[in-house]
């Protein structure tokens, strides 16, 4: 049997990179999404198991000790961490394995995975990036201003990665995303976008 991709989806929070990451693999019976660990607390509709696995902080840092971590981070003061076992297996398996992770879990990876297929997903603008973060309704004023801010330091890394893709319109950010996934590379929209804007501090 053939291993299977790798595929690092990284985005600041509310460009819609989770999002993608599941329809991509609902698309295609083939791709698998990594279920990361957590320490925070279920959002509402969230499952264990589905979209995290939800841990205590003992239990995470019993993980990492044990070293059963490709990689982990401390992100808005929880923990999140991609379990090697669960990865490996699924390549083994000839399975595409989707990683949504943060650009330094994707730094990381890349490093012990060089074939590893790295996506940075940018938002079309600022004001689209917190209109999404509003209409979520998962976070207060002050988180939001927090993850907006944060956004501008993590979008300055979209340059780390092997491609880039707008998540303007979802079904062609996801078109995107899959012709990455199956290398027709020639298929993927060219970004145009401006980018000073983008990364501008508020």
């Amino acid at each position: 049997m053939i291993p299977g991709k790798l595929l690092i989806l990284s985005a600041p929070s509310g460009a819609g990179k989770s999002s993608l990451a599941k329809a991509l693999a609902a698309s295609a019976p083939n791709v698998a999404v990594s279920v990361s660990h957590t320490t925070r607390a279920p959002r509402p509709g969230e499952r264990n198991g589905t979209d995290y696995h939800f841990v205590s902080t003992d239990q995470f840092a019993a993980m990492v000790k044990e070293g059963r971590f490709l990689e982990h981070a401390r992100v808005f003061g929880n923990y999140y961490g991609t379990a090697r076992g669960s990865v490996e297996d699924l390549l083994v398996a000839g399975k595409n394995v989707v990683l949504d992770i943060d650009w330094q879990g994707a730094r990381h990876i890349k490093e012990l995975m060089p074939d590893a297929v790295t996506v940075f997903v940018l938002p079309p603008s600022r004001e689209a990036l917190h209109e999404r973060l509003v209409g979520r309704g998962q976070d207060s004023p002050e988180t939001i201003a927090r993850r907006m801010r944060e956004a501008s330091s993590e979008m300055r890394h979209y340059g780390e990665f092997d491609h880039v893709v707008v998540n303007d319109v979802f079904s062609a950010a996801l078109s995107d995303i899959r012709a990455i996934l199956e290398g027709h590379f020639g298929d993927v929209r060219p970004v145009m976008l401006d980018i000073a804007a983008l990364l501008r501090d508020e």
